[in-house]
């Protein structure tokens, strides 16, 4: 047995500045909310986010001067909290580059990272500024003569995914939707899980089909309860609808939100 558990602060220190960090969750359900709030009290520095629907964690890590890229389909708070205010501000004053994507887009870069090719064909970006925007390039398929379009493979450094149950092996088992992070986990160089819990690694055994995430592919794993929040964490908890409010309400306000963060999450300490 190798025993990946680690703590917090020494999994997020492993990872450099400018690495491309792929985010598990979607929107506002089971982000990896402890580990990103980490990212922010270590100072990373010019990294790209990989995601396919972010929300508060692509917000936060704008906001705080973390992230220099973002590859992500979409960037918001679904219907209760509208659009992400430090992404687009920070895109805005040209703090970060957005990287534009489709969902579908981000999907097909992880494959073809998994596949070890080099793109990857998309249907149904015929019509769409999204090509021309980013760069995609188009081939001839050799078989209907047909143009298709073709995404390049997107590899994270790092894959971060919050689990509801984890084994000190790596073995993350997911309740409910998975999102896209096996994807990501399979994709990535590295991975950390973060865990509601570590249980016994009999308890897999009884029920391998449960194991989203295989122990081989992981590097580090943390018992964090409540390792989501703000986010959601299906069956444990809903999302913070105050906090979340209360963080859109100043994001879009660069100094409002360097206030925030100071005294939320670093605890009044000045941001670097």
């Amino acid at each position: 047995m190798h025993d990946k558990r680690t703590t917090l602060t020494e999994a997020i220190a492993a990872i450099s500045n400018g690495a491309r960090v792929a985010l598990g969750g979607n929107t506002l359900h089971r982000g990896p909310g402890a580990a990103v709030h980490e990212l922010v009290r270590q100072g990373k520095r010019d990294l790209e986010i990989v995601k396919t629907a972010g929300a508060y964690d692509v917000d936060l890590l704008c906001a705080a001067g973390c992230a220099a890229a973002v590859s992500a389909g979409f960037v918001g708070y679904e219907t209760p909290f509208g659009m992400a205010g430090a992404y687009r501000a920070a895109v805005e004053a040209g703090r970060v580059e957005a990287r534009e994507h489709a969902c579908a887009t981000v999907v097909a870069g992880l494959r073809a990272a998994i596949q070890g090719v080099p793109f990857m064909p998309v249907a149904g970006l015929q019509g769409s500024d999204l090509p021309a925007a980013r760069g995609f390039q188009s081939l001839r398929d050799p078989y209907s003569g047909a143009e298709v379009f073709v995404v390049p493979a997107l590899m994270p450094d790092v894959a971060i995914l919050h689990v509801q149950e984890a084994d000190a092996e790596g073995n993350g088992r997911i309740i409910g939707t998975r999102f896209e992070d096996v994807l990501m986990a399979q994709a990535a160089r590295r991975v950390i899980l973060t865990a509601e819990r570590i249980v016994d690694g009999e308890a897999f055994v009884a029920a391998p089909e449960t194991v989203a995430i295989p122990g081989f592919l992981v590097d580090a794993v943390v018992e964090a309860p409540r390792g989501a929040w703000p986010f959601s964490c299906t069956p444990y908890y809903g999302f913070d609808a105050d906090y979340l409010a209360a963080w859109v309400a100043v994001a879009r306000d660069p100094e409002a939100a360097r206030e925030f963060i100071a005294e939320r999450i670093l605890g009044a300490a000045a941001l670097a």
